[in-house]
């Protein structure tokens, strides 16, 4: 039967209905009260079936009553009401006879008992005193607590912690109770004789109902009250979170449909922000946990709330319970009209343990067969499980064996190491081998095992040229080759696909087995279930049962013996458990394979399931093939890592002496011979571990490829924490000097810092002359610790990242080559592997296809489930990998082309850089617009950016006010003129100026900081900051200010390092910590900020952003026609001279259109990008300049050009107008002025449509068609 779910949006919806009905006055009181959750209504019969929230319990004959007079006037068969009753202790003490009755069923001792027992209510606890302590336990042992909380949850759907104690007193007996007699001995009292109006269970409600939506019908047993004389099973109290002891088996979520007034679920708490624990504190002090749970086949939300006075226990639950954990839960599932489905409002929660297997034999197998989240869309266990697993049961090793690559072998090693695991892993592949024609149809899989240090490299060297000069469609190993590289390495037959069982299957002679067997060192045989595929297919017409597959395996056995070699039964694993064969269906119906349904058993199998697998072969044949022999092989395999643990760095003779001489140079130059002190000490704490640890060279490279983009006339802009570094200031790495504030003179080296955290930096002193010859000071310093950059003892290996110009990019990567040889250079590879929006199209497309409607935390569940599978590589946009000139790279890495592209003309590192970045020297070379809107500015204006003050008052006025910009914030629609402004331009860090109005150049810095940290801002220092808890300047805006902090506040600076580092990572500050803070008056608003943190930006990545925009606001101040056109430029993908130039009014109609289009949905893609244009087009009209519409003989083909007050477009600015076309104009008219549109399109080789474009802008006006024309018109 089809119904439909309402939910009223009136809250007297009930008493409307109600109108005209007669009621005395205590009815209308009770009745006014009441409010309707939803309403089901019968598409087929004329029945509502209404859910009413009720102050306490309705007696039958007033709902009667209502039921008719609704009935009449809508004209009704039927209305059933089911009560939701709101306060319990008014309802259960109406109700308490008929609770008494259920609860003590067929007992007269339980019944005894009540009659002379005191009950008190207090909100949902109830409370029961008896006389003595026999009583209680007479109670206890017959679990009344338990059975009085169900009885309750059956009759009122209230769900109530019952709690017995004893008193030392005479309890009077309960005149109420008095009467009361047990039913005939010839039967135990019913569940809940339902009421005809209240007592039925809806049909089933979809849990998520929209109209139109047919919901399944489904009986719902009563609820059944516990058979006291049987005994009952408790649960480990232990395992209880809290609530009563959760007696009872689970129903499974697909079963769970409509109104449940009792149920007990069990299952998997989900993760992340969506599905996972999250909790809510309400205005009133009630606190609310949830999250959702999930089973094998569904999911469902479950909340539960805490009242104020029970803030103890609510920490106590969010403490116990975590994302993933498994539990059993009781409670009512009841429709939430926010979330609009039905949840789980649960009472009662417990802790479970799943189900695991384990290895139990004594002596454990070897797995030699295995593939991880490497092999392409195919496998879906991550290697840290696999290994994790084999360990914990007690493996003795474990191979890893991807299908072509080798790129789990670092997190295998990672796994063991972080996990201080006892266990080897044997790092393998599964190939594709061929014949001396590597592009012939078909290859056949083999095993290769790394026997040693040699193999490894061998292996390495296998996969590299299988991938760079044998790629067809996949990577291919000609014999020849394999043969080469042989040394140190075992081979297997592999599985079905090897040619050994090829040809078996075909049916070759024996001596042509033999011959084929004899290339291998062992030979594989896998369970009948990994083949069964083979008796479905028609290319394999002689096999079609279970026994031509087992003869398949016994003829390998045959050969093995033959040719005395050994014999391996291998799981060919490609997910952990059976169950997570779903996983791998999914993806592969994602892939559109026809037969995903049909799962083998490819699942990782313990010693005892692989016996079982392989009776067939005889007991001692089988224990050979499934734990001697391929025990014996991985003892003969060595312990080794797949990748070095020591950094290799390029070697720079005197690179050392070079980078001290260079730092101390400009540290005299700059602050006098004889350095202060504070600036000695810096150089000597700095260059101490620089110079003990290797990192010379790094910081030597990096100095060569900033002074090479200098000279050739581009700054370049420091990323993370570099600025950190002042020995990175002395050498031009960055322009950030992490030194206090402090004056300096440029013509005698006077110096004087402020060291007491007074003075946010530099640029924010004073102007000031020189107290010793008069010279205008110049103002520098950040107060930036070294312990941000290179860790407190400085021995963190440096990542030193460099902002160049987006142009500039190619020739900085080609540069790499001329100082470290083409042959040592390669582009940092990544993995791109299953993401959320994938996998969820896959899980969402896989459900649907089977017509089967999931809860939306199950789906989540199952998206989870086949994340990480490998999708393809690809390549860092920046990273730089650099081989030593004296080392192989295949000590490192094997390499291949990206996405194993041929034509991509780049080689990347075959494992993702990651993996590799602490062993050899990465160099990130990213591009940036802002170096690039520099130079632009440079060449408009002919000033050099480096006399930019980073103090102008006009410059830092924008960042408040509009004032400078000579327009009103009205007219503008801003408080601030940062439109267009790096780190300042968008709404989010516009609205930070408007709440904290920046005074200084520090302020920006911190703005920069909080904008790019996670839990920063919102719900913490801009809550402050409104607050006047504290100001700009006292909040925590990036990581460097709380070290700094602690340490002005006498903490030790070891502490305050390591403070600093637990609060960045989102780890919080310990407890014995906070009590230190404290003890040092440390602030707990201070404390409190540091908690919520779960990202922190460093202070030198936002100075070096903030030092960029300062120049490009000056511009903007100072010289606007360059800066609109540099503007413009950058932003040429979303700049349309159609629009543009048609001047103040079309592009203001133009803004508020996008505007509020905006306010409805958030804009993306390209719309973003023209509304922040179309902004600093508005800008520029009211501050008196405009923009010509284009000239096809004047404009430029590419850049805008500044007439005395406008801009004159160049030609790619129309939409439609490619760079390449509007580089063919500009070349055609060199030749002189067009005859004709037709001489236009053949001179320029424009295409008709980009004519088209032109005549629109009204570019072609005056010119005619064509040179014949002109000629029969003379």
């Amino acid at each position: 039967m089809q119904k439909f779910c309402i939910v009223p949006q009136k809250p007297n919806m009930f008493w409307e209905l109600l109108n005209g009905m007669k009621l005395a006055r205590e009815e209308e009181e009770l009745l006014k009260s009441c409010q309707i959750k939803h309403v089901e209504i019968s598409a087929e019969v004329p029945c509502w079936e209404i859910l009413l929230q009720t102050g306490e319990l309705l007696d039958d004959g007033l709902l009667s009553r209502v039921s008719e007079h609704i009935r009449g006037i809508h004209n009704l068969g039927q209305v059933l009401f089911y009560q939701d009753i709101v306060h319990a202790e008014t309802a259960v003490n109406k109700a308490w006879k008929r609770l008494v009755e259920l609860t003590a069923g067929g007992n007269p001792m339980v019944l005894s008992l009540f009659k002379r027992m005191r009950h008190s209510i207090d909100g949902n606890q109830i409370t029961l005193e008896v006389t003595g302590e026999l009583s209680l336990d007479i109670l206890k042992r017959h679990h009344v607590s338990e059975l009085l909380h169900q009885s309750i949850l059956s009759l009122l759907g209230i769900s109530c912690a019952v709690d017995c104690i004893a008193v030392n007193e005479d309890i009077p007996v309960d005149s109420e109770l008095e009467g009361l007699e047990l039913p005939s001995p010839a039967r135990k009292p019913a569940a809940p004789e339902p009421s005809p109006l209240v007592a039925r269970v809806p049909e089933a409600v979809p849990k998520v109902r929209t109209p139109k939506q047919e919901a399944k019908p489904k009986q719902k047993k009563a609820a059944e009250i516990p058979d006291l004389s049987a005994p009952v099973a408790i649960p480990d109290p232990g395992n209880l979170i809290f609530g009563k002891a959760i007696i009872g088996e689970a129903t499974k979520l697909t079963e769970v449909e409509g109104e449940q007034r009792s149920v007990i679920l069990e299952g998997i708490i989900g993760s992340g922000e969506k599905f996972g624990i999250k909790t809510n504190t309400f205005k009133t002090g009630t606190q609310m946990m949830s999250f959702c749970l999930t089973d094998e086949a569904d999911g469902i939300s479950v909340k539960k709330f805490f009242k104020e006075k029970e803030k103890e226990t609510f920490q106590q639950v969010t403490d116990a319970v975590r994302d993933g954990m498994r539990v059993k839960i009781h409670g009512a599932v009841r429709f939430d009209t926010y979330m609009n489905e039905y949840v789980m409002f649960m009472d009662s929660l417990s802790k479970c343990e799943g189900k695991k297997r384990k290895d139990n034999a004594k002596e454990k197998r070897v797995e030699l067969h295995a593939h991880t989240t490497m092999s392409t869309m195919d496998a879906v266990v991550s290697v840290k499980d696999l290994v994790k697993t084999a360990a914990g049961w007690g493996w003795p090793a474990i191979a890893i064996t991807d299908h072509g690559v080798v790129q789990a072998f670092p997190d295998a090693e990672k796994a063991v190491h972080d996990n201080k695991l006892d266990i080897k892993i044997i790092y393998g592949m599964e190939g594709y081998l061929v014949g001396e024609d590597y592009r012939q149809k078909q290859s056949n899989h083999i095993i290769i095992l790394a026997k040693n240090p040699i193999g490894l490299h061998n292996l390495y060297r296998i996969v590299s040229l299988s991938h760079l000069k044998y790629y067809n469609k996949r990577p291919r190993i000609p014999k020849s080759i394999l043969s080469e590289y042989r040394e140190g390495l075992i081979l297997g037959s592999a599985c079905e696909a090897g040619e050994l069982i090829r040809a078996i299957v075909e049916g070759r002679p024996d001596e042509e087995l033999l011959e084929i067997a004899s290339f291998y060192d062992y030979l594989e045989i896998q369970p009948i279930g990994n083949n069964e595929f083979l008796k479905r297919s028609d290319k394999f017409p002689d096999i079609n049962t279970d026994e031509d597959l087992i003869n398949v395996n016994l003829k390998v056995a045959e050969l093995a013996k033959k040719l005395d070699k050994k014999l391996v039964a291998t799981c060919d694993v490609h997910f952990l458990n059976k169950e997570d064969a779903v996983y791998r269906e999914i993806l592969m119906t994602g892939k559109g394979f026809d037969d995903a349904q049909y799962q083998p058993p490819i699942y990782l199998r313990t010693t005892e399931e692989m016996l079982a697998e392989f009776t067939y072969l005889g007991e001692e044949a089988a224990y050979e093939a499934v734990v001697t022999n391929p025990r014996a092989i991985s003892e003969s395999i060595e312990r080794f890592k797949p990748i070095p643990d020591d950094l290799y760095s390029p070697m720079i003779p005197g690179a050392e002496q070079e980078i001290r001489d260079m730092s101390y140079n400009k540290a005299k130059e700059l602050y006098g011979e004889n350095l202060p002190e504070i600036v000695e000490a810096r150089l000597q704490q700095e260059l101490k571990p620089i110079i003990g640890h290797g990192f010379s060279v790094l910081y030597l490279i990096s100095q060569r490829l900033v002074k090479k983009s200098n000279d050739d006339g581009y700054l370049v802009g420091s990323r993370g924490s570099v600025g950190s570094s002042f020995i990175a200031t002395m050498t031009g790495i960055t322009e950030v000097n992490p030194l206090p504030p402090h004056w300096r003179c440029p013509h005698c080296q006077y110096s004087k810092f402020i060291t007491d955290g007074s003075v946010g930096c530099g640029y924010d002193l004073p102007d000031k002359e020189c107290p010793v010859c008069g010279t205008p000071l110049v103002k520098d310093g950040h107060d930036i610790p070294f312990a941000v950059f290179l860790g407190f003892d400085g021995d963190k290996v440096p990542d030193i990242d460099l902002n160049f110009s987006g142009t500039y990019q190619p020739v900085a990567h080609k540069y790499t080559e001329v100082l470290f040889g083409k042959d040592n250079v390669y582009r940092a590879g990544t993995i791109s592997t299953v993401a959320d929006k994938t996998a969820y199209g896959f899980v969402m497309k896989f459900y649907e296809e089977k017509g089967m409607k999931k809860h939306r935390s199950f789906i989540d569940h199952m998206v989870r489930g086949c994340l990480g599978t490998k999708r393809t590589t690809g390549q860092h946009p920046a990273g730089i990998m650099v081989v030593p000139r004296n080392m192989d790279v295949h000590f490192f890495t094997p390499i291949q082309y990206p996405a194993d592209d041929k034509d991509s003309g780049t080689i990347t590192t075959h494992f993702d850089y990651h993996s590799i970045s602490s062993r050899l020297v990465k160099l990130d070379i990213l591009g940036h617009d802002d170096p690039t809107v520099i130079k632009m500015l440079e060449d408009l204006t002919h000033r050099d950016p480096k006399t930019i003050p980073l103090d102008d008052k006009a410059t830092l006025s924008i960042f408040s006010s509009t004032d400078a910009l000579k327009v009103t914030p009205e007219e503008l629609g801003a408080n601030s003129g940062t439109f267009g402004i790096p780190e300042f331009r968008t709404s989010f860090t516009r609205q930070m100026i408007d709440d904290t109005h920046p005074n200084c150049f520090s302020d920006l810095v911190r703005i920069s900081g909080f904008s790019h940290g996670t839990d920063v801002w919102l719900g913490n220092a801009q809550d402050l900051i409104r607050a006047g808890t504290c100001t700009l300047k006292d909040a925590i805006s990036a990581r460097d200010d709380i070290m700094m902090y602690l340490i002005h506040h006498g903490i030790d600076p070891l502490l305050s390092f390591k403070t600093m580092e637990g609060v960045r990572k989102g780890k919080g500050i310990k407890p014995e910590v906070v009590e230190n803070l404290r003890e040092n008056n440390v602030p707990e608003w201070y404390i409190e900020s540091c908690q919520k943190i779960k990202y922190l930006f460093p202070r030198a990545h936002a100075t070096a952003y903030v030092m960029m925009a300062y120049r490009i606001a000056f511009c903007k101040v100072h010289y606007p026609l360059a800066y609109y056109a540099a503007y413009f430029s950058i932003r040429a993908a979303e700049f349309d001279a159609n629009v543009i130039a048609r001047g103040k009014d079309y592009v203001e109609e133009q803004l508020r259109a996008l505007e509020e289009k905006s306010k409805e949905k958030k804009l993306e893609g390209k719309e973003s990008g023209t509304l922040a244009v179309l902004q600093l087009a508005w800008e520029m009209y009211l501050r008196g300049y405009g923009v010509e519409y284009v000239d096809i003989y004047r404009s430029d083909a590419e850049k805008f050009i500044i007439l005395e007050k406008t801009l004159l477009p160049p030609l790619a600015s129309l939409e439609g107008i490619s760079a390449s076309a509007a580089r063919g104009i500009t070349e055609a008219r060199k030749e002189g002025e067009f005859t004709s549109v037709d001489d236009l399109h053949k001179r320029s080789g424009i295409s008709k449509t980009q004519i088209e474009v032109l005549r629109e802008h009204g570019c072609l006006e005056g010119m005619s068609e064509s040179d014949q024309l002109e000629l029969f018109g003379m």
